[in-house]
C-alpha cells in the first residue's frame, strides 16, 4: 500500500514543491473567518461583513483564470513572489482599515477586499500543473493529485482552528494579519521549491494550444461536474453548522466538521495507493449515497445525537477525498498542454459560481423545512455531478490522434 507514496518521494524536486504547496494554502480556510470577526467587530453588522466576504470571493473568482494564464506563460514562482507581496499588503491595509476610518466608512473595506481577492496567490493551481512536468509515470501523478486532495482536508480542519485562536486572544485585525503573514511565508517557500525543481521555465511556446482553454475538448463538461461536486461539500458544512445550532450545540458544528475531514482523509489515503485509473462516475456515485445517508438521521426525517450524525459523516467522508481526487485527475488528463493552471482557475471559478447558487438554496431549505432537506440537496447536486461526469471524456481511454 505505501509503495506509490515511496515513489513519490524519490521524484526529484516533488516532496519539496508539495510540502510548500500544503503550507502556501494554509491561510485560506482562515481568511474568511477572520475578516468576518474583523468587519462584524467594527461595525457591529454582519451584513457588512458578508458583502466585504463576498467581493473578496468575487475577486478570487474573476482573477483565477487570469492568474493560471500568467502562471502557464511565465515564470511560476517570480510570479508567486510578486502576487503574494500584493496580497499580504492587501489584507494588511484591510487589517488596518477599522483603526484608520469611521464604521460607517466599511465600503472602502468591500474595495480593499475585492482587490485583494483579484491577487490571491494561485498556489492550488500551479502546483496541479506542476505534477505533469515532474514525472512521466501515470500512476505517480494520480498519486500525487489524490494525495494532494486528500491532504487538503487537513487545511481545512487546521487553518480555521489556528486563526480562531489568533482572533480569540489577538482580535479580527490580528487575525487578517496572521492571515497575510502566512500567505506570504507560504508563498515565497512555494516559490524557491519550484525554482529548486527547475520549474520555473513555461512549457514552450510550440507545444501549448491557442485560443480559449473552454473550448478545449471536454473541458466545459469536466468544469460543471466539478461544480457539482463541490457546491454539495458546502451545503452540507452549512446543515451541519444549522443542527448545530438549532438541536445540538454550537461547539458540535466543530468536531462534526472534523470527524468528516478526518474519514475523508483515511478514504483519500487507501484510495491514493492504487496505481489503476479512477473511476470517476463511481466515486461520486459513492460520494453521493454517504451524503443521502445524512438526511436519514437529520431533523425533520429523524433526530440523531451527535454521536449517530458523527458515525454517518465519518462513514460518509471517506469517499469524499477519491471523488474530489478523480474529479482533479480527470480535468488534469483535459487540460491543454501549458495551459493546465489556467484550467484549474477556472475549476475555482466554478466551485465560487456553485456556492453562490446554492447556499441561498439550501439557506431557504434550512429555514423551511431543515437539516436533513440540505442534505438530501446536496446528494442531489453529487448524483448530478456523476451523470455529468459521464458525459466528460477519459483522455486514457481515447485514441491517440498524434
Amino acid at each position: 500500500m505505501l509503495g506509490p507514496y515511496r515513489q513519490l518521494l524519490t521524484v526529484r524536486g516533488l516532496p519539496s514543491v508539495f510540502v510548500w504547496s500544503l503550507l502556501g494554502r494554509l491561510h485560506l480556510p482562515g481568511t474568511a473567518l477572520a475578516t468576518t470577526f474583523l468587519i462584524a467587530g467594527w461595525t457591529g453588522s454582519y451584513i457588512a461583513s458578508g458583502v466585504v466576504g463576498g467581493l473578496y470571493t468575487v475577486g478570487v473568482a474573476v482573477g483565477g483564470p487570469l492568474r493560471g494564464r500568467s502562471a502557464d506563460q511565465g515564470d511560476p514562482a517570480r510570479l508567486m513572489i510578486a502576487i503574494s507581496l500584493a496580497y499580504a499588503t492587501g489584507l494588511t491595509v484591510l487589517a488596518f482599515t477599522p483603526s484608520l476610518v469611521a464604521a460607517a466608512w466599511w465600503p472602502i473595506a468591500a474595495v480593499i477586499g475585492l482587490v485583494t481577492g483579484l491577487a490571491q496567490p494561485p498556489v492550488t493551481q500551479i502546483a496541479r500543473a506542476a505534477w505533469p512536468r515532474l514525472t512521466d509515470d501515470p500512476a505517480a501523478r494520480r498519486s500525487a493529485l489524490t494525495v494532494e486532495s486528500t491532504l487538503q482536508e487537513l487545511l481545512w480542519v487546521v487553518g480555521p482552528v489556528l486563526i480562531a485562536a489568533v482572533v480569540a486572544f489577538g482580535g479580527g485585525t490580528a487575525g487578517v494579519l496572521t492571515c497575510a503573514g502566512l500567505a506570504l511565508a507560504g508563498s515565497v517557500g512555494f516559490a524557491v521549491a519550484l525554482h529548486r525543481a527547475g520549474l520555473r521555465e513555461p512549457i514552450a511556446l510550440e507545444h501549448r494550444i491557442a485560443g480559449s482553454v473552454l473550448k478545449a475538448h471536454g473541458v466545459r463538461a469536466a468544469l460543471v461536474m466539478s461544480l457539482c461536486v463541490i457546491a454539495p461539500l458546502i451545503v452540507v458544512d452549512m446543515a451541519v453548522v444549522a443542527w448545530a445550532r438549532d438541536f445540538g450545540t454550537p461547539a458540535a458544528a466543530g468536531a462534526l466538521v472534523a470527524v468528516w475531514s478526518i474519514g475523508s482523509l483515511v478514504g483519500g489515503l487507501v484510495v491514493g495507493a492504487r496505481s489503476t485509473p479512477p473511476r470517476l462516475a463511481l466515486r461520486i456515485v459513492l460520494m453521493a449515497l454517504g451524503l443521502a445517508a445524512l438526511v436519514l438521521v437529520l431533523p425533520p426525517v429523524a433526530d440523531g445525537s451527535a454521536w449517530v450524525i458523527g458515525i454517518v459523516l465519518a462513514v460518509g467522508g471517506v469517499a469524499v477525498a477519491p471523488a474530489l481526487a478523480a474529479s482533479n485527475v480527470r480535468i488534469g488528463e483535459l487540460a491543454p498542454a501549458g495551459r493546465t493552471a489556467e484550467v484549474f482557475g477556472w475549476v475555482m471559478t466554478a466551485a465560487t459560481l456553485g456556492s453562490a447558487i446554492t447556499l441561498p438554496i439550501a439557506g431557504w431549505l434550512l429555514d423551511h423545512v431543515g437539516p436533513a432537506a440540505a442534505a438530501g440537496a446536496a446528494a442531489a447536486l453529487a448524483l448530478a455531478a456523476a451523470c455529468f461526469a459521464l458525459a466528460v471524456p477519459d483522455p486514457s481511454r481515447q485514441p491517440s490522434t498524434t
